[in-house]
């Protein structure tokens, strides 16, 4: 398939070059001519505009737009709306708000330009792991575009399958690879947002430990009840066979036997939205959320009072999405 992709950054650039290496035809635009001439010299076609994008794209034309959520999306978005004809497909990839995609797949039904949010996760190392998607939009439009998303997912690989899972109707397929129809637009996103309210929690639990474990060694304790522990050795023996083993776990061990004492990061822990969208949805619901809550201000708190913890954070989201702090 063909499809234009807008947005060469972290993931967008990555995304492309999948796309291409599974087969497919990806047109290529960003603000920045060397992401583009990277792409090129890799067999994408080039686009100086998005003006140019839609003329180089088959009919009806294919985007996927890659692009910080908010003003950057939200205007990319409308100028294309204003360039496509009907059955025209946009795709927001990013981390946008899910009351935004609702709003913005009503405004271009009237224009019969169908929209699909997809809810991406791989971060830096989705080009050649492959991204977990949760995808939000019409059923006709997700399954067209299934050859693209298969692309771009890790696939079964070697993950054992789960017991219980016997291809019941109920029972999405294409979960096993990496990436399902969640429901109507917005929905994807919202998959994903809650998925990101998660991960806060879950880094947070790590920072915590791994806060306690550093600071077993203060001269505030008794000097019999002070332990000089290896936090190194600590991760690593954690990855082998414990219960709480993870992806998150293996890169802190990474950036623990880097530097122990993490010196490059301050511990002024950013946060990109999800998590404060996902304890918004927990309040309407009504469902208690108290590890998500206290994860996202735990972040809050980190820009005026930095921890060993904080800087683990820190270290966490620059491994799986290289996610620079908060500047000084």
């Amino acid at each position: 398939m063909k499809i234009g992709i807008i947005g060469l950054g972290r993931m967008g650039g990555n995304i492309a070059k999948r796309l291409m290496r599974a087969g497919h035809e990806a047109v290529v635009y960003d603000r920045n001519q060397s992401a583009i001439d990277e792409l090129v010299s890799g067999g994408a076609v080039g686009a100086s505009s998005l003006e140019d994008m839609h003329a180089k794209l088959a009919d009806p034309p294919i985007y996927w737009v890659m692009l910080p959520a908010g003003d950057p999306t939200e205007q990319t978005i409308e100028a294309l709306a204003g360039l496509c004809k009907s059955e025209a497909i946009i795709i927001d990839g990013g981390n946008t708000f899910y009351k935004d995609d609702i709003r913005r797949a009503k405004a271009l039904a009237e224009k019969n330009v169908k929209y699909v949010d997809v809810g991406t996760s791989g971060g830096v190392w989705g080009l050649e792991r492959g991204y977990c998607m949760m995808v939000g939009g019409p059923k006709e439009t997700v399954d067209l575009l299934d050859p693209i998303l298969e692309a771009l997912a890790p696939g079964l690989g070697t993950i054992p399958r789960t017991p219980g899972r016997d291809g019941t109707p109920n029972e999405d397929p294409r979960a096993e690879k990496g990436y399902i129809h969640a429901g109507p637009a917005g929905a994807g996103h919202f998959v994903k947002m809650v998925h990101n309210g998660i991960e806060y929690g879950l880094m947070a639990a790590y920072a915590e430990g791994f806060d306690i474990l550093a600071g077993k060694g203060s001269e505030k304790l008794p000097e019999d009840e002070r332990f000089d522990l290896n936090l190194t050795d600590i991760a690593e023996v954690w990855r082998r066979g414990s219960v709480i083993s993870s992806w998150l776990l293996d890169l802190s061990a990474s950036a623990l036997a880097s530097d122990q004492e993490l010196a490059k990061f301050s511990g002024k822990v950013a946060d990109s939205g999800e998590g404060h969208w996902t304890v918004e949805a927990a309040m309407e619901e009504a469902v208690p959320a108290y590890v998500l809550s206290a994860a996202l201000f735990a972040r809050y708190r980190s820009r005026v009072d930095h921890t060993f913890g904080d800087k683990l954070l820190s270290a966490m989201r620059f491994g799986f999405g290289g996610h620079v702090e908060m500047p000084q």
